[in-house]
């Protein structure tokens, strides 16, 4: 199985300034910085959590089809593009969408076959014969958790602070994103 990140998020939980005022910083001097903390604090607290805050896709690989349903990692699911698999020849095939259905509802979401419907039985390829891309995340920032939105400030705080610290969540980041941690 690998997941690859195939379009990152536009923007950010946390906005510069809101970093910047919990900084305690009102230069300029360190905005590129401050830009790349956040950027870098957002991405090791969506891996802790198992989410991705705001709108991504990713691509899942896997080298068969999975049982019915499946969960796609990175909560919460919003659509998926497409299912796509390379028989033995290499050839690749997009499934239909009327073939399953997803349950965005769950955390992490899931994938079933539609009712009546099967994965289709031509001989994969060996390795990689199934992708599935897919869109994960909420739209605007203003949706994102507050005790997100703290964890990330938090963590770029303690990195700010001390410029020479592992990249590793404090304590008190891991509890505010325990609370609705996708396992």
């Amino acid at each position: 199985m690998t997941l690859r990140l195939i379009t990152a998020p536009t923007t950010e939980p946390v906005s510069s300034t809101e970093a910047k005022l919990h900084l305690k910083v009102d230069d300029t001097a360190d905005d590129n910085l401050i830009s790349a903390l956040i950027k870098a604090a957002r991405m090791l607290c969506e891996s802790y959590q198992g989410r991705a805050y705001l709108t991504q896709t990713w691509e899942l690989t896997l080298d068969a089809f999975p049982d019915s349903p499946f969960e796609l990692p990175r909560a919460p699911l919003a659509t998926v593009e497409s299912i796509k698999y390379k028989d033995a020849d290499g050839d690749e095939t997009t499934m239909a969408a009327a073939d399953y259905v997803l349950d965005i509802s769950a955390e992490p979401g899931r994938v079933a076959l539609a009712d009546g419907k099967s994965w289709p039985t031509a001989d994969l390829y060996p390795v990689g014969a199934v992708k599935i891309r897919y869109t994960a995340g909420v739209a605007a920032a203003a949706s994102v958790a507050e005790n997100v939105k703290q964890a990330i400030l938090l963590t770029i705080g303690g990195w700010y602070q001390d410029r020479q610290v592992g990249a590793d969540l404090s304590p008190a980041a891991k509890a505010l994103l325990a609370i609705d941690r996708v396992f």
